[in-house]
């Protein structure tokens, strides 16, 4: 079983039924079985097979799925590109992976500079709008053959520490494990309408099509000039029943700040959200209201690992301060913490994050495999029990203040336990003995946001010494990045920028 096999088999038991709806409208699974199978054609006669890469310079669409779904046909992996990317860095990943061909909306969506049309440049295969139609006669791929469980997918470029983009390598055997976890977690079915709001160079967006596609259900493309416009989202879900949502905490936490998400009479049976910590005072109004009626699930994992823990929110102790954990080991595999001095971790102790099973990747393009080894995901975690884990820090976000090592989150923990503040984000100004903490606050609507002093009494009584901040910068509202994260590098920038001009 390989993941294009997922559309072809809905499209044999329902080919009536609706696999997108995106800017084209809705389209069948008839449809894009067939829209895939003509465009493998395409690429079969560019001299695409199997272990090659294909990229796409696409916008969100179905005809993006469909071409996915065209690679994946002809034996070969795809390599999602951020339509919004600059055309450098998109050139650069096309050429790291050495892609065959380069799939494209229009004309002059190539990803080009000055070598534009040179000899080294892969050919384009320009992907329009229109679907053909579900009936007529069946359109053959030119090589639909049995894919090895370990050939690629699909591979999702990420920043690298170096600054270079590095890509992940998803094999079918991760992919699908981590698809059938996500299957059968939801319990999903044919009449579920699931919302697609990752682009589709984010891991997130895995969930959101192929667990959607396994169940032969309908997926939502949110376009993407909405994937940050709160009202419009909240209706989107009411437009279209969305009933499985998934996306990163900040942007459910805009939803229900300025788009009246918790107003929703009819909301998704199931809401799920990764990629960064869910502020517990917030994550706490979501369980209040919809906790009866809607599932909660908190999702743990890096690209290179898919999701490798999970912990659903059945219910949230008045008490607690901290955010949820993030569960335990899924989808198969095996999850352990590793302390400073190299050992396993036991209960009550902290320590990096170690995966190793089924869904972890196959290793970075270009890098040696990643093979049995357990990959190391750099985050810090703490054992909440045998087997359960509680989100820390990314290890290389650890702040060093005062000769003390701290966690921001637990910093913006304690600030958020403020009734005026509605986000806050903790990055350090400065080096060594002139080191400082630095608070950037989002106040909570109608409330002004607290003084540097009253926030420092505030810390007070919840902090080490060593951890009360020393500066404050409110703000209308956070950076965040194009997966919708806290943008911390840009928040440090600014503070550089403060200093540059004079401002300390």
């Amino acid at each position: 079983m390989s993941v294009a096999s997922l559309v072809m088999g809905a499209a044999r038991r329902t080919p009536e039924a609706i696999a997108v709806v995106g800017p084209e409208g809705a389209i069948t699974y008839g449809q894009l079985d067939r829209w895939a199978a003509a465009l493998a054609v395409e690429l079969a006669e560019l001299g695409v097979g199997p272990g090659d890469r294909v990229a796409l310079w696409q916008a969100k669409s179905a005809a993006a799925v469909a071409a996915m779904q065209a690679v994946l046909r002809c034996g070969a992996c795809y390599v999602p590109i951020d339509p919004a990317s600059p055309r450098s860095r998109a050139r650069r990943i096309i050429a790291d992976c050495s892609a065959r061909v380069v799939v494209v909306d229009h004309d002059d969506d190539e990803p080009a500079g000055e070598s534009r049309g040179g000899s080294g440049d892969p050919p384009r295969l320009r992907v329009g709008s229109e679907a053909p139609a579900s009936s007529g006669a069946p359109i053959e791929p030119p090589a639909l053959v049995t894919v090895d469980p370990e050939q690629l997918a699909y591979i999702l470029y990420t920043s690298g520490s170096t600054g270079a983009p590095k890509g992940v390598c998803i094999s079918h055997r991760a992919a699908l494990a981590f698809v059938r976890w996500a299957h059968d977690t939801l319990g999903a079915r044919p009449d579920d309408r699931f919302a697609s709001h990752a682009p589709f160079h984010f891991d997130l967006s895995v969930l959101d099509l192929y667990a959607a596609f396994m169940a032969g259900a309908r997926v939502c493309l949110v376009p993407e000039g909405l994937a940050y416009a709160p009202a419009r989202l909240v209706e989107f879900i009411r437009e279209h029943e969305i009933s499985v949502w998934y996306s990163v905490p900040s942007v459910l936490m805009l939803m229900m700040e300025h788009g009246e998400l918790l107003g929703l009479q009819r909301p998704p049976r199931a809401l799920l959200f990764a990629g960064e910590v869910f502020p517990i005072k917030h994550l706490r109004a979501l369980w209040e209201r919809f906790g009866a009626t809607c599932r909660l699930l908190n999702l743990y994992g890096p690209t290179e690992t898919n999701v490798c823990t999970a912990h659903e929110v059945t219910h949230i102790e008045p008490e607690r301060t901290t955010p949820v954990p993030i569960g335990e080991g899924c989808g198969g595999d095996e999850v352990w913490a590793v302390t400073a001095e190299g050992r396993r971790a036991e209960v009550g102790e902290t320590g990096e994050l170690w995966v190793r099973g089924p869904t972890v990747m196959s290793g970075y393009w270009g890098g040696p495999p990643q093979g049995e080894r357990p990959y190391a995901t750099g985050d810090v975690v703490r054992v909440a029990s045998a087997g359960v884990f509680e989100y820390v820090a990314r290890r290389d976000h650890m702040l060093k203040v005062r000769g003390v090592r701290m966690e921001p989150g637990e910093i913006e923990a304690a600030l958020l336990e403020h009734p005026a503040l509605h986000q806050a984000a903790v990055v350090v100004s400065g080096e060594g003995p002139s080191a400082r903490l630095v608070a950037f606050v989002v106040a909570a609507e109608g409330a002004a946001a607290p003084s540097v002093l009253a926030l420092k009494r505030h810390c007070a009584q919840r902090l080490p010494r060593a951890m009360i901040i020393d500066q404050l910068r409110p703000l209308a509202q956070l950076p965040v990045n194009a997966n919708g994260k806290v943008d911390r590098r840009a928040l440090v920038e600014r503070l550089g920028e403060e200093r540059s001009h004079g401002r300390h």
